[in-house]
């Protein structure tokens, strides 16, 4: 099984792709542990292309994260599922500041070495905005329209519980 999970900042990508990695036994690769080298600085770019490449070489995989720069329509593509998370954006932006004050001064599993969590003015700004552009909204809307058949989308924690009951090995 070949799992894509995409959607906004906040709405519970990783959370998801590691629930779907045990479920069925695959590796799950977090975006931002690509993109994200220590110190927040952003890994060089050929780098991160190829740590994609070499992962979905696996013969089963979760990628969690949208990071349309590397790899995304391969991503897409080679996708058995497309699971696009669009929960609203005071929702997202909620788990965000819970998921702030339990990781504070340290970095999460999905997140890249060196990283601590965070929650400035830039990213609360790009939870509730700049990520939900009419141009971003399109994004998700489009790879939902490319691939219908292979598409999911969730909008509230009660639909992400009754697709993860409802998938079965």
């Amino acid at each position: 099984m070949r799992i894509a999970v995409i959607g906004y900042s906040g709405a519970g990508k990783s959370t998801l792709a590691r629930a779907l990695g045990e479920r069925y036994s695959v590796p799950v690769l977090h975006m931002d542990r690509v993109h994200w080298a220590p110190g927040w600085q952003e890994r060089d770019r050929g780098e991160a292309h190829r740590l994609v490449h070499e992962f979905m070489e696996n013969s089963g995989w979760v990628i969690d994260g949208n990071y349309t720069k590397f790899e995304y329509e391969r991503r897409l593509a080679e996708a058995d599922k497309i699971i696009i998370l669009a929960l609203s954006r005071l929702v997202c932006f909620a788990r965000a500041w819970r998921r702030y004050f339990h990781y504070r001064g340290t970095a999460r599993a999905d997140m890249g070495e060196g990283c601590p969590e965070r929650m400035d003015r830039e990213f609360m700004w790009w939870i509730l905005w700049k990520g939900r552009t009419r141009q971003k909204r399109g994004e998700l809307r489009s790879v939902a329209e490319r691939y219908p058949i292979k598409t999911v989308v969730l909008k509230s924690q009660g639909e992400i519980d009754q697709y993860l009951e409802g998938i079965s090995c």
